[in-house]
Parts: C-alpha cells; sequence; structure tokens
C-alpha cells in the first residue's frame, strides 16, 4: 500500500497509527506540491488535495475515517473498532469532535507558530486557543472509561483517533495539566509502539516547519482554510487573518475544478 501523507497531519497520523497496530506494511510518500494549492498530478488521488491518500491497488481511498474503516474491514484483527454498536458510535462521535474542534484549534495555532500570520493580534488568538483547548480536553477527559481507554475496556479506535490530537497540544505549549486523567491517559496510548512511532515522526518533523514562512510570503504555499478550520479563526477573533490571506493569496479553498481532474 502507498500512504500519501505528512507525518504532522494529525489525520495522517490516525492511519499510520491503525496499519502499524494491525501490522500492514505500507510505503509514505509526501506528495509532489503538498500545500501549494497545486492539483497536478495528486489530484487523481484526492480532488481535494488533502493527506491522507491511500493506494491500494488500482484504487485510492482518501479521508481518514474511511480509510480506518476501511482497513478495519479488511484487516479485522486486531479489533479496534468495538464490536457493540453503541460504543462504536461513540468511537466515531469522539473522531468527529477531534477531527473538527480540536483539529482548527491545532490548526490556528501553527498558522501563528509555523507561519507567521496573526501580526499583532497572535497573542490574543494564543489565548482563545488554549482556553478552548482547555474545555477539549476537559471533553475528552470525562470519556474515558472506568479502564482507563477512550474505547471501552481496552485499547481502541477512539484512542488512536484521539491522540494525534491531544499530543499536538502538548507541542503547541496548551496540553493537558500532568495530575490529571488525561495526562495519564496518554501516557498509556503512547507506550503502545504504533502510536509512539507515529506521535515521534510528528515530533521529529516540527523542525522542518521553519522554513515554511519564506513560501507563505513567496505565494508558493497557500494555506487551505477550510470547515472548521476558517469557522475558528474567525470566531477566535481572526477574520483580518483571513483576509490578509485572501489579499496576498496564500489562504485558498476547496477547488471542485479537481473534481474535473
Amino acid at each position: 500500500m502507498i500512504l500519501y501523507d505528512h507525518p504532522l497531519s494529525p489525520y495522517a497520523q490516525k492511519v499510520r497509527i491503525m496499519l502499524r497496530e494491525k501490522g500492514v506494511a505500507f510505503d509514505a510518500r509526501i506528495p509532489d506540491g503538498l500545500g501549494s494549492g497545486d492539483g497536478r498530478g495528486y489530484a487523481a488521488h484526492n480532488p481535494r488535495l488533502e493527506v491522507p491518500a491511500l493506494v491500494v491497488g488500482d484504487t485510492t481511498i482518501y479521508d481518514s475515517s474511511v480509510i480506518l474503516e476501511y482497513l478495519e474491514d479488511v484487516h479485522p484483527e486486531p479489533a479496534l473498532r468495538p464490536a457493540d454498536p453503541l460504543r462504536a458510535a461513540q468511537c466515531r462521535m469522539i473522531e468527529e469532535v477531534c477531527d473538527t474542534h480540536f483539529e482548527a484549534i491545532n490548526w490556528g495555532l501553527g498558522e501563528l507558530r509555523f507561519f507567521g500570520r496573526g501580526n499583532g493580534i497572535a497573542e490574543d488568538l494564543r489565548r482563545v486557543a488554549a482556553e478552548e483547548t482547555a474545555v477539549l480536553h476537559r471533553w475528552l477527559e470525562r470519556q474515558i472509561d472506568a479502564s482507563g481507554w477512550l474505547s471501552g475496556d481496552a485499547y481502541g479506535w477512539a484512542d488512536l483517533v484521539a491522540v494525534p490530537y491531544v499530543t499536538m497540544s502538548q507541542i503547541f505549549g496548551v496540553g493537558p495539566a500532568p495530575d490529571t486523567a488525561l495526562n495519564a491517559w496518554i501516557d498509556r496510548v503512547m507506550a503502545r509502539p504504533a502510536v509512539a512511532t507515529t506521535i515521534g515522526e510528528a515530533a521529529a518533523s516540527v523542525a522542518g516547519m521553519e522554513h515554511y514562512v519564506g513560501l507563505l510570503d513567496s505565494g508558493a504555499f497557500r494555506r487551505q482554510f477550510r470547515d472548521h478550520r476558517l469557522e475558528w479563526m474567525i470566531r477566535a477573533g481572526g477574520m483580518q487573518v483571513v483576509l490578509d490571506g485572501i489579499a496576498k493569496d496564500n489562504v485558498r479553498f476547496t477547488d471542485l475544478a479537481m473534481f474535473d481532474r
């Protein structure tokens, strides 16, 4: 299998973790032009120009949640999706919150740290991000079962989909407090080799993000302001960040023309 991704993408991290938990070999590749908005080539795999995308034979599957469902169906052992339908639904709800609201906050913090946005209001945006991250940390903590896992009586789906977001909040300096149940949960999840390897790859890739500010200023790099990301930036008080990005042409939105490629 070929996995088009980037190690810092939480969506890609979910897939890497599951592939490793299942013992499925894969070849990870960063798509050419990722982040530029240039759809030549990669649009054939994912017209949304996002990672991850998983190539299986002559077919490409995109959207991390869809990929996880496919992998669980094709490689049912070890089982990561709870057998109980209600518990499985709870896992999917946790994934949905993390993929939307949690991802948007971390993404906003990345815009400030890695891409130098928010001139004059960066500290205000960081304050809002810290406050909202704390809310989501408390929410996640309430989802932890008496067993100590998010997925029920054992490690599983909800644990592997949530850990990329909580560990990313740690990278941005807004991780859970040391004496919390959520922090203890991180320690348990990180004890798994598949998780430790994947999160380690993400942490190692942070240093390589330093050169992106120049690419942003040159117009060679265009960040995707979509869905909950756009909502968060506006809600947090960063409307001017969006307007400046549009004026400088270093933000982009979904281009449906890619579906014609």
